[in-house]
């Protein structure tokens, strides 16, 4: 009789992002893009993501955040990263993927949780987490108007840290 049960997740590769409605676990895959597991990680660690706002919501498509600026236009002081785009994973409900413009190695700390599957991005975007816990959480994020799903007065994360570093 083989054993099913799935193997542990490293405490290391877990992320807590708890928002005002609870806390939802990011698994990050770091087999699929390293480079961008290690800056969510790493930015999360430092209390980055702190009081950020989900600030591009579309129903039915993507929550978008990590940008303290709120505008979509802003990030943090590293670099940006190089893209990682696999074809061995695909954007389905809980993927967490990098936000970038138009050039594709243009990824810093932005990221976007879907909310249904978009095969349209599989291969043009860097996958690096899914929600494992709490995307009923997700689902609850304030909306935005119009096709740019800008929010006005958006949710906003509460904290967000690697799970073996506790929020201060």
């Amino acid at each position: 009789m083989s054993d099913t049960t799935p193997p542990a997740v490293p405490e290391g590769d877990l992320i807590h992002l708890d928002l005002k409605s609870g806390r939802v676990v990011i698994k990050l895959r770091p087999d699929l893009a390293p480079e961008h597991a290690e800056r969510f990680r790493s930015l999360a660690a430092e209390g980055f993501y702190d009081n950020t706002p989900f600030h591009r919501v579309i129903d039915g498509f993507m929550a978008q955040g990590g940008d303290p600026t709120g505008t979509g236009t802003g990030g943090s002081k590293l670099p940006d990263l190089k893209s990682e785009f696999t074809n061995k994973a695909r954007f389905v409900r809980g993927t967490v993927g990098a936000a970038r413009t138009a050039h594709p190695h243009s990824a810093n700390s932005q990221f976007f949780i879907m909310f249904a599957p978009a095969p349209s991005l599989d291969g043009q975007y860097t996958i690096f987490g899914e929600v494992i816990e709490g995307m009923e959480l997700v689902d609850q994020i304030k909306r935005g108007a119009g096709g740019s799903g800008m929010v006005s007065d958006p949710d906003r994360i509460v904290t967000m840290r690697p799970a073996s570093q506790p929020a201060a």
